[in-house]
């Protein structure tokens, strides 16, 4: 992984146009060839970024973006689409790379992994006609828990948490949009399941698009509580 701490401007060009003006940010570039950029603020959410597959060329500035400074520009395309991240850097502050390894990923706690477990045992609790696909599909990004089919045939990538709240609904999110631009998968809709979702995370996923369900954990694990209840 390559850190670069810089003052830049960053463009995006494709199906939508994006612009960061100059300020000192940290650029990310991993070795899947994604390009990350990040502020001080705003929590682990990029403000921009590049997904893979992507090819980024260092080129020489051109004599107008020279007589304002620009030291070095950054050509990041992606392969599969004619989007463009175009970094502008002005001053480096630091540039260091490191080898990182392979990473064990994630490891949920208990309730996360079984309800996962649970919800792939039992895809049709989602809908008569669905069938799995395979847990932990793994994008650029990260694993979707879940990749399932309706039974209209369309897929879905379902996002398990036992406490949804607005970080699952982001992540969620962003993993659809690395997916939409997949030829072989698109379209794919979401589905955000949990125990319990927060009313704001709720809002945020059905204004996204995104489908909300509550999973009883203990009727999925064939816990009869009945002997419990007073009435």
């Amino acid at each position: 992984m390559r850190l670069v701490i810089a003052q830049c401007s960053v463009d995006y060009e494709g199906r939508l146009r994006a612009h960061l003006p100059r300020a000192t940010r940290l650029l990310l570039v991993k070795a899947d060839g994604s390009v990350l950029v990040h502020s001080d603020g705003g929590s682990y959410k990029p403000l921009n970024w590049m997904s893979p597959p992507a090819v980024m060329r260092s080129v020489e500035p051109e004599e107008e973006d020279r007589t304002v400074g620009v030291t070095e520009v950054w050509q990041v395309a992606h392969q599969k689409s004619d989007d463009r991240l175009i970094v502008r850097i002005y001053n480096k502050l630091h540039d260091s790379s490191h080898e990182l390894g392979i990473d064990p990923g994630l490891i949920k706690d208990g309730v996360e992994a079984d309800l996962q477990r649970l919800l792939a045992e039992q895809i049709e609790t989602l809908g008569a006609g669905y069938s799995l696909v395979r847990r932990e599909y793994m994008t650029a990004i990260g694993p979707v828990d879940l990749l399932a089919r309706d039974s209209q045939g369309a897929t879905v990538a379902i996002e398990l948490k036992r406490r949804g709240d607005i970080d699952g609904v982001e992540q969620l999110t962003r993993y659809l949009e690395l997916m939409n631009r997949d030829p072989l998968l698109a379209p794919v809709r979401g589905i955000f399941a949990a125990q319990q979702i927060k009313p704001q995370a709720r809002t945020l996923a059905e204004d996204r698009g995104i489908e909300c369900r509550i999973l009883d954990y203990d009727a999925m694990r064939g816990v009869d509580d009945s002997a419990s209840r007073l009435f």
